[in-house]
């Protein structure tokens, strides 16, 4: 197993035994363990194991380093004898309890000893049978909520759409500025990162942490948030609530001086911070969320930061540049090449965009009217809007035969040429992919209709293998009347897997092909993925960030496909859409 890996199994082990009771320093022995085993350098870890000096690390007995050597051994966690036994006493169910808020280890021991509590089910059935509330420590009030909690658990699982997160952060991140109180603040956590879905919101605020008083006030706004139907956890400089929706967010108030610190440590990833934090101990420093200190001398991390031995900080900026880096964008600390990358490019960013080409109206499945849809984005500052409705074999959509196609072309033609329209309207095509990768129309049709562009996409047919998906992909990429691909896997986020594809394969058909393939900027799709762009960009396949909007709002969703795109490494130099009018018309005349 890896050292990361390990790190896991120990985490876990501490769990399990804070489950079973045991006691608490041999449980933050093994916490305090993975911790420290995700911050040593790989080669280290290896150099260590095999030649038994691990050991000789502060903090790692004789029982943990025989642990971790097992462990190293074997390919996964049951091969070590101790945590097989140990995870075989306890019940997943039990595990599942500490899911439900008012439940710590200490409780869910008492519910199984007294009760016979195993799983959230049973527990379900003891509150509801007013058993709970009879228990020493616990009450009508906890019975009470730990059923409220159970009702909500399954919400309480799911994560959300980063758009959907967005928007309860936003409000929340403006209205902790203005207390008085506060003087930063920012989200955090996989939100701040651009991860296309949130699991819960982390809120970092700067603040006179030694004043009772402005903490307790910050707390209490936090807590009385419009919407907020549970208060999880509140301490003296932390609080947790969830929304009625189950989205949890935490807040955490630290001292100016560490707000940099802070902020970095909870934007992630987790293994972007186990880097940097190797990093850091290469140079002789330690850092953590409390500051950068000395590796070297007595105390944590987080004392030495209290007695002033941590590097000042102001911005994150700071912080990267004391070891040795430029600043790295959130969206991009996911340790998939940052640290290690010499320079990094400048991202794009949403004024670099001047259009966008997949876009639907009232002659399809839209909401608005093609003028309609043109005002809008005029008003967002474009200089050019695609139109491409649905063909006809998407029925469902009411796709346009080839009669009403021409209208169309012919509406958007005469539409230019009046010197009405408030930008440049450029005509195209939502063409389905046929389940043998033939196009929706014929080359006949192309061919009179003079479309400026085709989007090629799949919308029938899901289920076939991987192997004909891909070879029908690859058949329309090839057809020469093909601009772009869209939604290339077809997903839904939260709601639907994408088809089986060889997207490797239909890159590598795209590039030899000049084909462009979009980043669908819906926040229920978001695809194609961002972990496939940056090497995709780099071999020169093209994107064109298009919001696949279906009424005028929907035009905006290209914030959220810019967000993508940064965390795809890309420029605005491989995204088709920052082209001016001039740059786009040469394009497509070229593909035709």
């Amino acid at each position: 197993m890896t050292k990361n890996e390990i790190a896991a199994v120990l985490e876990e082990i501490g769990m399990l035994l804070e489950l079973e009771g045991e006691n608490p320093f041999k449980t933050r022995a093994y916490q305090n363990g993975a911790r420290a085993l995700e911050a040593m350098e790989g080669a280290e870890f290896e150099t260590r194991v095999a030649a038994g000096t691990l050991g000789e690390l502060k903090g790692f007995g004789e029982a943990l380093v025989d642990k971790i050597t097992k462990l190293q051994a074997a390919t996964e966690p049951t091969g070590l004898e101790f945590y097989a036994k140990l995870r075989a006493r306890i019940p997943d169910g039990l595990v599942a309890l500490l899911e439900v808020p008012s439940l710590g280890p200490k409780k869910i021991k008492a519910l199984r000893e007294q009760l016979g509590v195993e799983s959230p089910e049973q527990l379900e059935a003891a509150c509801k049978a007013g058993r709970v509330a009879g228990l020493v420590g616990f009450g009508e009030k906890t019975q009470t909520k730990l059923l409220e909690g159970l009702a909500n658990r399954a919400a309480y699982g799911k994560r959300h759409l980063w758009w959907d997160a967005a928007a309860v952060a936003g409000p929340i991140v403006a209205g902790l500025r203005a207390l008085p109180q506060v003087r930063r603040a920012e989200a955090a956590g996989s939100l701040r990162r651009g991860v296309e879905t949130v699991g819960d919101l982390d809120f970092i605020v700067a603040a006179d942490a030694k004043d009772a008083g402005a903490v307790a006030a910050i707390t209490e706004w936090f807590c009385a948030q419009e919407g907020v139907k549970e208060v999880t956890a509140r301490g003296e400089t932390k609080a947790s609530v969830r929304f009625a929706s189950g989205l949890q967010a935490d807040l955490r108030i630290v001292p100016t001086e560490q707000f940099a610190f802070a902020l970095h440590h909870f934007t992630g990833s987790k293994d972007h911070n186990v880097a940097m934090r190797q990093r850091a101990l290469a140079r002789g420093l330690s850092l953590s969320e409390w500051g950068l200190v000395p590796d070297a001398g007595e105390g944590t991390a987080k004392e030495k930061a209290e007695r002033g031995l941590s590097l000042n900080a102001e911005t994150e900026a700071d912080l990267f540049a004391h070891l040795g880096m430029g600043f790295v964008p959130p969206e991009l600390r996911e340790a998939m090449g940052e640290i290690e990358a010499a320079s990094l490019p400048r991202l794009i960013e949403l004024g670099d965009l001047r259009g966008a080409f997949h876009n639907h109206t009232t002659e399809s499945d839209g909401r608005n009217t093609l003028a309609e849809m043109a005002a809008a984005a005029h008003a967002l500052g474009w200089d050019y809007l695609g139109i491409a409705d649905h063909s006809k074999a998407s029925f469902q959509a009411h796709g346009l035969d080839e009669a009403r196609l021409a209208a169309q072309v012919a509406a958007i033609r005469a539409l230019n040429a009046s010197g009405k329209a408030p930008l440049r309207i450029f005509s195209g095509v939502e063409c389905d992919i046929l389940p043998d990768g033939r196009l929706d129309y014929d080359d006949a049709t192309f061919d009179e209709l003079g479309l400026d562009y085709v989007v090629v996409s799949v919308h029938s047919a899901m289920t076939q293998s991987e192997d004909d998906m891909t070879r029908r992909i690859i058949r329309a990429i090839e057809h020469p009347r093909a601009t772009m691909l869209g939604h290339a896997t077809g997903r839904i986020l939260l709601r639907r897997e994408g088809y089986k594809v060889d997207l490797a394969k239909v890159i590598d058909a795209a590039i030899a092909n000049r084909v462009i393939i979009e980043l669908n900027a819906h926040p229920n799709r978001l695809d194609l993925d961002w972990r496939w762009w940056r090497r995709a960009a780099e071999r020169g396949l093209m994107c064109a960030i298009n919001p696949d909007a279906h009424e005028t709002v929907g035009l905006a969703h290209v914030a959220e496909g810019v967000r993508v795109a940064r965390k795809g490494w890309l420029t605005r130099e491989q995204v088709l859409n920052t082209r001016d009018v001039a740059g786009v018309e040469r394009w497509f005349r070229e593909r035709r």
